[in-house]
């Protein structure tokens, strides 16, 4: 799957990805290949990225996150990596 962590300031993420957790506002949820399509907000929390060469952890503010054709679009309000 292809993921991209965008913020109003900056990309931070653009890269192939394994798995992809994210606190959505009902709760937190996992994306994995092949995933049905989906839009959810998130919450302030930690989103959490499986690649190849291991995990990444990136704090978000806030945001929205979409799931299409395996490609996920994180429009977060900000970004701690």
């Amino acid at each position: 799957m292809y993921l991209e962590i965008i913020t109003p300031d900056k990309k931070v993420f653009a890269g192939e990805v394994e798995a992809a957790k994210f606190p959505g506002t009902n709760g937190s949820f996992e994306v994995l290949d092949l995933h049905a399509p989906l839009i959810s907000t998130l919450e302030s929390g930690q989103v959490r990225i499986t690649t190849s060469t291991g995990q990444e952890f990136f704090t978000v503010d806030g945001g929205v996150v979409e799931v299409l054709n395996n490609k996920i679009i994180v429009l977060a309000e900000s970004v701690v990596a």
